[in-house]
């Protein structure tokens, strides 16, 4: 069996969550509007923005709706404002990226690569049906969680997204696709959980500035000590989304190796507070990699892990990238896997990658196409 060939770790010793102080959170700080950005800025901001440089109240209104509905991307272009102030604040940024690269799959899967203002180069995918538009945005330039299995964590870690950064990725793809985004899934680049403020900020004005629902933006993260519980605080109404990838702990820190410092019995005893206050039920993410965490015992493991919680458990087979030696499972054994689930009363379902051919995997454009 695989399990045995894996190096034996000491787990840390598990915490009772619930006897443990919530740590504090501070409330979504206002914008920086200069020399940050204008974009993530709501109304009363921009309005407050506009009259400390001499214009009257309209004129935020006026600001907001160009920067959401119409794109802009520099004071330059909003013609409604005296030509002779948009050139006094030509400075100050809205806080768009450039597009540095796309690539389009015969799906009609787009990925695109779009160059920040410091030049580092981030992915985001535009996923199109006929009834829906998801943007897979990312959280990170690259990711500290360093996951055998992920592309994004073989490159490393540069810095946080800002605010404006996550929800220009949005609309990016929105004006590509000359059609309203309906759905996001922050499961691009990067841990959210490691960057709480800002993710949060975005989704609050991805939902109040956009104008899209919370129920329709779904948050997957790795697992971070403590902050699954912090998250609970803020009363969103997203869709929760966990990494989990493996039926116990040994074989998640053979996967995942920051692992080691959450044991996942303290992972799920916090999912489960998770539930508990927000009444929200949690999806667990499962990458089926052939011969390491498909076979039936760790299927009916991860049964026994997950039974009686409110949740939902969403296989993805492996999407090979060439910097892992791993594979996608067989249709027999995904199938297999699934009939098992279903057998002990686990709702499931599988998703398939979108995209395949323009390397829509998590990282795989971006090394492609960026040299490090």
């Amino acid at each position: 069996m695989v399990q045995s060939k894996l190096r034996k770790r000491s787990a840390p010793k598990g915490n009772n969550l619930k006897s443990r102080e919530i740590l504090p959170i501070s409330p979504t700080p206002p914008l920086p509007y200069s020399p940050t950005s204008l974009l993530g800025a709501n109304l009363t901001q921009l309005t407050e923005w506009v009259q400390q440089r001499g214009q009257p109240a309209y004129r935020g209104r006026q600001l907001y709706q160009w920067i959401y509905q119409q794109g802009a991307r520099s004071i330059g272009e909003i013609s409604v404002f005296p030509k002779q102030w948009r050139e006094a604040q030509a400075d100050v940024p809205i806080g768009r990226s450039a597009l540095h690269h796309h690539s389009v799959a015969p799906d009609d899967t787009i990925k695109y690569l779009l160059r920040l203002a410091d030049g580092q180069i981030i992915e985001t995918v535009g996923i199109p049906t006929e009834k829906r538009l998801t943007v897979c945005v990312s959280s990170q330039v690259g990711c500290p969680m360093a996951c055998d299995f992920c592309a994004t964590g073989k490159g490393g870690f540069t810095r946080n997204l800002a605010r404006h950064e996550i929800i220009d990725q949005v609309l990016t793809v929105q004006e590509d696709f000359k059609r309203r985004v309906s759905h996001i899934v922050f499961m691009g680049m990067g841990e959210p959980l490691l960057n709480v403020e800002n993710v949060v900020g975005a989704i609050k004005s991805l939902n109040e500035d956009v104008g899209i629902g919370q129920r329709s933006i779904t948050l997957s993260t790795v697992g971070i000590r403590d902050r699954i519980r912090q998250l609970a605080q803020y009363q969103l109404q997203v869709t929760l989304a966990v990494s989990l990838h493996a039926s116990n702990q040994t074989l998640r820190e053979s996967m995942i190796p920051t692992a080691k410092n959450y044991p996942l019995k303290a992972m799920l005893a916090e999912c489960r507070e998770y539930v508990e206050l927000t009444g929200r039920r949690v999806t667990f993410e499962y990458i089926l990699l052939a011969g390491v965490n498909d076979l039936p015992e760790h299927a009916e493991e991860l049964a026994a892990q997950v039974k009686g919680f409110q949740s939902h458990v969403n296989l993805i087979p492996y999407n090979p990238i060439q910097e892992a030696d791993y594979q996608r499972p067989t249709t027999k054994r995904i199938q297999a896997f699934v009939a098992a689930l279903k057998k002990r009363n686990i709702a499931v379902s599988v998703r398939y990658s979108r995209g395949l051919e323009a390397d829509a995997a998590c990282g795989q454009l971006r090394q492609s196409k960026v040299k490090s």
